[in-house]
């Protein structure tokens, strides 16, 4: 495993990163700054090695900005409505950091942590944390693993494990930008995708909180069983697409049962860079980059909005509150467990 210092943080911890590579020579680099992924490298159709991650080149971008790129996100991935729990008879009032909600943990989450590096090799490293009772104002002292594996299939595989001393939640994804056709080719609209779910879970305008029905997706632009384009539709006109933008929803994934399945699969045609995306979640965040602002990214790269799409394997969003959902609940004594893996091909 290769390591380097990959700079500070404003607070003046050091920052690391690790790349792991494989057989195949595909390499993958994280930093312990929000155990994100900062690159995944791999050859497409052509022989040319494509970077297919969106992000920066140091600490203080990622700091700076709120896209959350390749950082994982908790203890709550998603939105929580209100910014308020009530976990064993007890309220509590969360940051509200997204129109009166709580997005994603608001701004002490997982993602701005420095994680712990340990048993790294070659192609495998873990990282873990110590989330005290009351950080991100949710209860219980908090342990969390992540270890990303490299396969030599070309296989990248993020099993996520926590354990806490009281009831909180726990709802762990990873938010990584994927484009296909490289970090820096522009936008992901000509990208294909295919998601195995028939239903998702329509929001409510201006909040993004679901409504709490499972809504079919037939018939309307939110149907990607059969491969299509990610911009065939996003500009339709159709309610639930203005409401955020364009793409940016759960879907409820067919047959979860708790069971490693594919969950979705997408294809950039100009590099042949394909990946299939499996979790033993119940749902999937398809989003499609509504709202990524001019920025400056890796090597002098620009970013705008849709230069890249995320596919965040979780719990449905405001899940904790929503009696129609199943719940990301922790308690004492539990072993919190889930695993993704993102398979990447060219064809």
């Amino acid at each position: 495993m290769k390591k380097r210092v990959f700079g500070t943080t404003k607070a003046g911890k050091q920052v690391t990163e690790y790349t792991l590579k494989n057989a195949a020579g595909t390499e993958v680099s994280l930093i312990d700054l929000g155990a994100t992924v900062v690159s995944v490298r791999l050859a497409g159709a052509d022989g040319a090695v494509r970077d297919v991650v969106l992000g920066y080149d140091n600490p203080a971008d990622y700091e700076e900005h709120t896209c959350y790129l390749g950082a994982v996100i908790g203890r709550n991935a998603n939105r929580i409505a209100g910014a308020r729990i009530c976990l064993d008879g007890t309220e509590y009032a969360l940051e509200q950091n997204d129109n009166g909600n709580n997005l994603h943990s608001g701004a002490h989450g997982f993602h701005a942590a420095v994680w712990e590096a340990e048993r790294e090799d070659a192609q495998s490293i873990t990282f873990s944390y110590l989330s005290r009772d009351g950080e991100q104002d949710f209860p219980g002292n908090m342990t969390v693993q992540v270890t990303y594996t490299l396969t030599d299939e070309n296989e990248l595989v993020i099993a996520y494990r926590a354990q806490s001393d009281q009831t909180t939640v726990a709802n762990l994804t990873n938010h990584s930008y994927f484009n296909l056709d490289g970090h820096d080719s522009g936008t992901i609209e000509r990208q294909q995708l295919e998601i195995f779910a028939s239903r998702y879970t329509p929001v409510i305008d201006g909040e993004a909180i679901p409504t709490g029905e499972l809504a079919d997706v037939s018939g309307t632009p939110m149907d990607f069983r059969e491969r299509k384009e990610i911009g065939a539709e996003i500009e339709a006109d159709f309610e639930q697409l203005w409401y955020v933008g364009g793409y940016d929803h759960n879907y409820a994934l067919d047959g979860a049962d708790g069971t490693l399945r594919l969950a979705a699969r997408a294809m950039a045609a100009d590099s042949g860079i394909c990946m299939d995306v499996y979790t033993d979640c119940v749902g999937i965040q398809l989003y499609a980059g509504n709202f990524i602002t001019d920025m400056q990214g890796k090597g002098g790269a620009r970013y705008g909005k849709r230069c890249g799409f995320c596919l965040e394997t979780q719990y449905f969003p405001n899940a904790v509150n929503d009696a129609n959902f199943k719940k990301p609940l922790l308690h004492p004594g539990e072993t919190y467990r889930s695993v993704t893996k993102y398979c990447f091909y060219v064809r």
